[in-house]
């Protein structure tokens, strides 16, 4: 896939809106009060600003979160009836995994020296938790960033205590002090809970906050590129929304039995 790939689209709903065309300016929606409203409005407008019809679309990209339920809803809901409509490939994509190769390339951008780089990429999943996954290893341009945990969704605290473990894993094997990215909706939000890290022997915290998406062309760019280089080694995963928290419904108990009386 090239950078200017104008038949492939973009749809994302986990955090506000984002629709583009790689290589063209994306419209984004933060207010996410209004953006589900938006979202047929700014597919239409990023195609005719493109001079395209929905019949030129080859491949649509669409997040799949991890994010909370209705927004994130709304957004595949479209991309699978717009795939359906014209015959596009539909292909999904989580939003952690570009989300932490923004953070690593930024850094490395910044020409910063760092033996050991982790990257937590993470999404605020509001009732004071986080969406996450750790990655230390990007594979190059060609290949999928290796994960080193699940994802999951977890109060930070707790979430801090896992990556410390792992940092202090890392330590003893590689002998070398590890800097630790977070990066996402809600890695500030949480700062003071992200100060025990830094207490952590020679380990560097960095924090890193808001959406790879934010950045406009880059960021739909990266996130086209996350899921066809996905595609191309066959990881081609469920279009399903990853919500991670369970249901707050539950199935009621079986009403109690009355005796009537004759």
């Amino acid at each position: 896939m090239s950078g200017t790939d104008t038949s492939l689209l973009v749809i994302d709903t986990s955090y506000g809106s984002t629709v583009g065309l790689p290589g063209r300016e994306p419209c984004i929606e933060t207010d996410s009060r209004s953006h589900v409203e938006r979202l047929q409005v700014n597919i239409a407008k990023v195609m005719d600003q493109a001079g395209l019809s929905a019949d030129d679309l080859r491949t649509i990209v669409v997040g799949l979160g991890p994010a909370p339920f209705t927004g994130l809803r709304a957004g595949i809901v479209t991309a699978k009836a717009l795939a359906f409509a014209t015959g596009a490939r539909l292909l999904g994509q989580d939003i952690l995994e570009p989300q932490a190769r923004y953070a690593y390339s930024r850094l490395k951008r910044q020409g910063q020296d760092h033996a050991r780089l982790l990257v937590l990429a993470v999404n605020d999943a509001r009732r004071r938790q986080l969406y996450y996954r750790l990655f230390d290893d990007f594979g190059g341009a060609e290949a999928p960033a290796r994960p080193l945990t699940d994802m999951s969704i977890d109060y930070p605290a707790a979430i801090g205590e896992k990556i410390a473990a792992i940092a202090e894993e890392r330590e003893s094997v590689d002998q070398d002090p590890v800097t630790l990215v977070i990066s996402g909706h809600g890695a500030t939000r949480y700062a003071d809970q992200w100060e025990r890290l830094d207490q952590h022997s020679d380990m560097r915290v960095v924090l890193d906050e808001g959406s790879f998406l934010e950045d406009r062309t880059r960021g739909t760019g990266l996130m086209a590129a996350c899921a066809t280089r996905r595609a191309q080694h066959g990881l081609i995963d469920p279009v399903e929304p990853l919500y991670l928290r369970r249901p707050d419904v539950s199935v009621p108990n079986p009403l109690k039995h009355v005796a009537v009386q004759s």
